[in-house]
């Protein structure tokens, strides 16, 4: 029994000491790397992006104020969004396989007891106990530690990715509800001014000064203006659930009414924009990554062919022998080196094949991302820019052209120089320019939010020039 003993001692000293001491074949492996730390304890639970590791929950949002702006709620989405945290986790995950694709493989504790002991000139063997330890072929650890970085590297950018497309998602559906607001105020105006002309026709038409068919003009003219106010507010409802889905806040989640957001233009032209995209945009950065990623593991395959070292300690329990020799009762001790014999070569080959056909993959997939990526910038930046033309021309030009027409007709129908007919089609061209700006507003802003994805990095903006507060004309009846 003291012997067993004594060998257990012993093989658990010698599997301390190979664990402990650096072989020629131990590359060390690098913590740090593309996708960011690698080492993450794994006692506590995995942190957030927007909470520490000890906070169980999210902290419970906070509301916005009545007068927030678009970078309010974005900020707000984003501190709150699930599905930005889901990527978030995902990295983590990813980094985590850095550290496991550069670690040793786990050595190797064998023991056994002889049923039949035999009998030496020293003793009888009775157990023998051993620790081996396999080195893969120097570099390949190392190889697949950067691979694995790498992968991290892509799903941080992938995790970037789904941040710019949550900002493009609220201020989409921010806009969206900002010009259903705007267009019911503008429609409910409009509404206003056909009921107060109805009051004048028909104050007409008693007297004998006013004709049947143009009361019933501006009777079928606010039946039609109440149906559109009516789906303007019964709308509504959808894009408040649109908004707060984005905010991850129950669809029914009150929103104040909005008023007018401001304007942003962007400063750069396409072309600039393009090349910031193609030096910035996550999807790009993240096939660049997987790229690498392949290259190493193609590294790896190559090294994958390479015979393989392992090392070993044996230890032999031996008992005290009949015999008188000196060496009686001694326990042998033997260090072994074994080598694996990788003459199956079809499979490393194909290994080595497989990882750059991804490879070659993935880089024909980054330059078909490429182009759509230019393009995109391009019709994106032209929906910007094309909206803004709109703006400019609605505000300036139109729309007090409009104004000017309609308070024109009024006062020669008033003086008996024109038609009613001619009143009611200056009206709801006005009305049609008004809406027509305010959808142009939203298609800015909008146009500029899916610039800013594309991109991938923040876009230097100057104010819009305009003040809306100066364009609205006044009627009155």
């Amino acid at each position: 029994m003291a012997k067993r003993l004594r060998a257990c001692v012993l093989s658990a000293a010698a599997g301390g000491l190979l664990a402990a001491c650096s072989t020629p074949f131990d590359e060390a492996p690098s913590r740090t790397g593309a996708g960011g730390p690698a080492s993450i304890p794994g006692a506590s639970p995995p942190g957030s992006v927007y909470r520490e590791a000890d906070q169980p929950a999210p902290v419970e949002p906070a509301p916005l104020a009545p007068d927030a702006g678009p970078d309010d709620f974005v900020r707000y989405a984003l501190y709150h969004s699930p599905r930005v945290e889901a990527a978030y986790q995902r990295w983590r995950a990813a980094a985590e396989r850095a550290p496991q694709a550069g670690a040793l493989p786990d050595p190797r504790l064998t023991v056994g007891f002889f049923l039949d002991e035999p009998e030496t000139r020293v003793g009888a063997q009775q157990a023998r106990a051993g620790i081996q330890q396999t080195f893969p072929w120097p570099g390949e650890l190392q190889a697949r530690e950067d691979a694995a970085s790498r992968a991290a590297g892509a799903a941080w950018q992938q995790f970037e990715a789904e941040r710019l497309a949550l900002a493009e998602r609220v201020v989409i559906a921010l806009y969206d509800l900002a010009y259903l607001d705007a267009a019911a105020r503008v429609t409910g105006e409009n509404l206003d001014l056909l009921r107060s002309f109805e009051e004048v026709v028909r104050a007409r038409y008693r007297v004998g000064a006013g004709s049947h068919p143009d009361l019933i003009r501006v009777q079928v003219e606010l039946g039609q203006v109440e149906d559109r106010l009516t789906q303007l507010r019964e709308m509504r409802p959808a894009g408040v659930a649109d908004l707060n889905a984005a905010l991850n806040r129950p669809a029914s989640t009150e929103i104040p009414t909005l008023g007018r957001l401001p304007g942003r233009i962007a400063a750069a032209d396409a072309e600039a924009l393009a090349d910031t995209a193609a030096r910035a945009n996550p999807a790009i950065l993240a096939l660049s990554e997987r790229i690498e990623e392949q290259r190493r593991l193609t590294d790896a395959a190559r090294r994958d062919g390479l015979p393989e070292i392992t090392l070993g300690i044996d230890y032999t329990a031996t008992a005290d022998g009949m015999t008188a020799v000196a060496e009686r009762g001694d326990d042998p001790v033997m260090v072994s080196l074994g080598l694996s014999l990788p003459i199956w070569r079809d499979k490393y080959d194909a290994g080595v094949r497989e990882t750059l056909a991804r490879r070659l993959a993935i880089s024909h997939e980054r330059a078909d991302e490429a182009n759509r990526l230019a393009a995109a910038v391009h019709r994106a930046w032209f929906d910007h820019t094309d909206a803004d033309r709109r703006v400019g021309l609605y505000e300036r030009t139109l729309i007090p052209k409009a104004g000017e027409s309609l308070q024109a007709s009024i006062t020669g129908f008033r003086a008996g120089e024109t038609d009613f007919l001619d009143v009611l089609d200056t009206e709801r061209t006005l009305l049609e320019f008004t809406l027509a700006a305010e959808r142009a507003r939203a298609d800015r802003a909008q146009a500029l939010a899916r610039l800013a994805t594309l991109v991938g990095e923040p876009i230097h903006t100057v104010p819009a020039d305009t003040d809306p507060a100066d364009t609205d004309p006044e009627v009155n009846p």
